[in-house]
């Protein structure tokens, strides 16, 4: 059974960068879109971005266009975040599927159930 496991998490200033990485085990990432979501405390979990099986298409969540990148490998998965900003603290996951049931949860802000697997998370803390 495939399973996923989020690293790269931590402490980060204000305006600083971090880029955290998800590695599939038990099964290969080749065939599935890759979908980063986002927990912050005390609030609902919202989409970050998606890409593809392939990499040639990727979804972002508007509000992060421009400051967070998606990239993947055959078998592991980015999420390059750039000039963070502390209400970006959350827990990340990082979860596989298709494309489209990707890109609906980030489009409609639900149907979070429409991925497969899912990682456990790694906190990302953006303070001074």
């Amino acid at each position: 059974q495939l399973q996923l496991v989020e690293s790269g998490g931590g402490l980060v200033q204000p305006g600083g960068s971090l880029s955290l990485s998800c590695a599939a085990s038990g099964e290969s990432l080749e065939r599935d879109a890759i979908g980063w979501f986002r927990q912050a405390p005390g609030k609902e979990r919202e989409g970050v971005a998606c890409i593809s099986a392939t990499g040639a298409s990727t979804k972002y969540v508007d509000s992060l266009k421009g400051r967070f990148t998606i990239s993947r490998d055959n078998n592991k998965g980015y999420l390059h975040m750039n000039r963070l900003k502390p209400e970006d603290t959350a827990v990340y996951y990082c979860a596989t599927g298709t494309f489209a049931s990707c890109a609906i949860a980030i489009a409609a802000n639900d149907y979070y159930d429409g991925m497969d697997y899912w990682g456990k998370g790694a906190l990302v803390t953006v303070s001074s």
